[in-house]
């Protein structure tokens, strides 16, 4: 399978759009209960865009099946070197290698901005995530026990961080 990466366009928010859904609907990666409208997502997406960050999407057989981007970690000045990922695949195309593609590319993307730390932060029952992130040099820099409540338990937040350098 070829995957090709390659900067977001406003028609692959309806593709973008599915994933993120699916998530919501069957995933503690996403800690929203309600699904997107496409114009939310589209927002979202765009909002990215026009503070100078990333969207890519991978592509196979011109079809989008993952996406990563990364965004503000926190909203103060101070924290304008560190960013806070997101990289997801559709869930048919897992164990391809795109969340490594996505992921690498993201990485690069914030060394060229002279950006300092990247943030992940990861439900703790997501084990192949965290596991994913150790790979790339992330390291566990706390959890947060009960920070969240979905499918009738609470879920602790797992913050991993990468130096970048």
């Amino acid at each position: 399978m070829e995957i090709s990466l390659r900067p977001y366009q406003t028609q692959d928010t309806q593709a973008i759009l599915n994933i993120i859904n699916y998530n919501i609907l069957n995933s503690t990666a996403i800690y929203d209960y309600n699904i997107r409208s496409y114009e939310q997502q589209k927002a979202l997406l765009e909002d990215k865009i026009k503070k100078n960050f990333p969207v890519i999407v991978a592509e196979t057989n011109g079809k989008v099946v993952g996406f990563g981007m990364y965004g503000e970690f926190r909203f103060r000045e101070a924290y304008k070197y560190t960013v806070e990922h997101s990289v997801y695949v559709a869930n048919e195309y897992h164990g391809n290698g795109i969340g490594k593609l996505l992921l690498e590319e993201l990485i690069q993307l914030a060394k060229k901005q002279n950006l300092h730390t990247m943030i992940a932060v990861i439900d703790q029952e997501n084990q192949s995530s965290i596991d994913f992130h150790e790979k790339f040099g992330f390291k566990t820099v706390g959890i947060i026990k009960d920070s969240a409540y979905k499918f009738d338990r609470w879920l602790h937040s797992v913050f991993m961080q990468l130096i970048l350098e």
